[in-house]
């Protein structure tokens, strides 16, 4: 059987994107190897999912985050992986975002095998996360995407995670790579169904819920701030679960408002995703907002919490004029509100309150879009 070799720089555990793809790679007939980054070395060396496997490198802690440590445990990541690859290099690399394109570039430049770029966000931007306005972000950000643009030349296929819904409305990632002179196809985070029980409207009391990565403590800032303006006896529960570098600051935040009396809330760490739908029968509502500082947020990002809620009837609240704000309302599974307009936020959070929803298309549309972007690579391959 054709080995094939996904790489991606976290510990796959799980990575739903990551893994919904090896899993269609084994359908198509290939054996399928994910190379995965245990940065935190919480997770077994080698795992079977469903007939993928996951083999996961530990070269020490290593925060996720834009810093100097995260650098250099990627990099020491890239150069195991590629070591391991040029012993025994399979038929195709598959790189999971833009930071496993060095293995991809290595394996064709030492083996001359072909690879594919997944480009779930854009990268670059993540660098400038912490400090906006700094010129020494903003010079290091420019340089990772001139070299990913660089790198993402030499790939067979480009895949990415959103396009433009509606022509003169916001852009997604797959205007970007045209931007820039690449070519590729978008297949969405979508889930596959059967998606199990949809939402029942509550009753007077009621959850908004936060289920994923926490990472931006403004985003919570403005929750509360959005949740606070409604009248007392109208406020929502609020629910997170997940972790991310900005766990920790968000629940005591969140318990602090607690204890003075002004909402209530309820915190959990990380999660399986087997978890998800306990999770979301929960909750009434997501909130969705991101700090448009985040440079992916107004270039095209697309929460995949807002689709998961939505398979399970449960609306979003997102950012407006961007993307996402433009999907939810076209597919009618959730409102777009202003970033920093707390009294905005709180009435679409309300107005969402009985609302149940239904997902128009799930990731069995996006499993004919990834077969049809992957074809050639395919054709290639036998």
């Amino acid at each position: 059987m054709v080995r094939v070799a996904m790489v991606v720089t976290n510990a796959c555990a799980p990575d739903p994107r990551v893994l919904r793809h090896a899993r269609w790679m084994q359908e198509a007939g290939y054996d399928v190897t994910v190379h995965a980054f245990d940065r935190e070395e919480q997770h077994p060396l080698s795992e079977n999912h469903h007939g993928v496997r996951i083999m996961r490198y530990r070269l020490g802690s290593v925060a996720y985050g834009g810093t100097l440590n995260t650098y250099r445990g990627i990099r020491r990541f890239q150069q195991k992986v590629i070591r391991t690859l040029v012993n025994e290099p399979p038929a195709l690399v598959y790189c999971h975002d833009a930071d496993t394109l060095r293995v991809g570039c290595a394996l064709k430049a030492t083996n001359n095998v072909p690879f594919v770029f997944d480009m779930h966000d854009l990268q670059h931007t993540w660098v400038r996360f912490a400090a906006p306005q700094s010129r020494v972000r903003a010079a290091i950000s420019g340089q990772m995407k001139k070299r990913m643009i660089h790198r993402a030349r030499q790939a067979s296929a480009i895949i990415t995670s959103s396009a433009q819904v509606n022509e003169g409305q916001p852009r997604g990632f797959l205007e970007w790579l045209h931007h820039h002179g690449l070519q590729g196809a978008a297949v969405e985070n979508r889930p596959m169904p059967p998606f199990g029980t949809s939402k029942t409207p509550p009753g007077d009391s009621w959850t908004v819920g936060y289920i994923g990565r926490v990472r931006d403590i403004k985003a919570f800032d403005l929750l509360v701030q959005a949740v606070k303006t409604l009248p007392p006896h109208s406020r929502p529960k609020i629910r997170v679960a997940g972790d991310g570098t900005a766990a920790t600051k968000v629940r005591t935040m969140l318990m602090d408002e607690v204890e003075g009396g002004h909402l209530e809330a309820e915190v959990s760490g990380a999660f399986a995703h087997a978890e998800l739908p306990e999770l979301l029968s929960g909750v009434d509502v997501m909130y969705a907002m991101y700090a448009p500082r985040r440079g992916n947020i107004t270039q095209g990002a697309l929460p995949v919490k807002m689709f998961d809620a939505a398979a399970h009837g449960v609306p979003s609240v997102v950012n407006e004029g961007c993307l996402m704000g433009d999907l939810a309302q076209s597919e009618n599974i959730g409102i777009a509100a202003e970033w920093g307009d707390a009294e905005s936020v709180g009435r679409a959070l309300l107005n969402l309150k009985d609302r149940v929803v239904e997902l128009s298309a799930s990731g069995e549309r996006e499993h004919q879009r990834w077969l049809s972007a992957m074809a050639d690579v395919f054709s290639m391959l036998q």
